[in-house]
């Protein structure tokens, strides 16, 4: 049952994010902008935490997850540091995949360029 909770998740989040871009004027960099704020929202409102007990991978994977730790760093360091470390929090749950991110880009820029007609 936990892959198909998982999958489920995951399928519609990607089906809605399909059906935004299809019916609206939205570019995939907004919808992916308003997964990460959804992310947020739900981390910041103690719901992310019950969803992903539920959905496990289904939820870790997708670009909400993203959202969510930015703000769980944020609310760390905030409880733990103080207002003026805050920032630090968001860097510290996501260095890894911002590291891997531009690890990847850096590695695909030495690929040639595709012609397209």
């Amino acid at each position: 049952m936990t892959y198909l909770y998982a999958f489920l998740f995951s399928g519609t989040i990607c089906v809605l994010g399909e059906l935004v871009y299809k019916f609206t004027k939205l570019t995939p960099g907004h919808i992916t902008s308003i997964l990460v704020v959804i992310g947020s929202i739900l981390e910041g409102c103690g719901i992310y935490e019950p969803l992903k007990k539920v959905f496990k991978g289904g939820i870790s994977s997708l670009i909400i997850n993203f959202g969510a730790l930015i703000t769980k760093g944020f609310n760390e360091m905030y409880d733990n540091k103080g207002i003026l470390f805050i920032f630090n929090g968001g860097f510290y749950y996501t260095s890894a995949v911002i590291s891997f991110t531009i690890f990847y880009s850096v590695i695909l820029s030495f690929l040639p360029k595709w012609k397209t007609k």
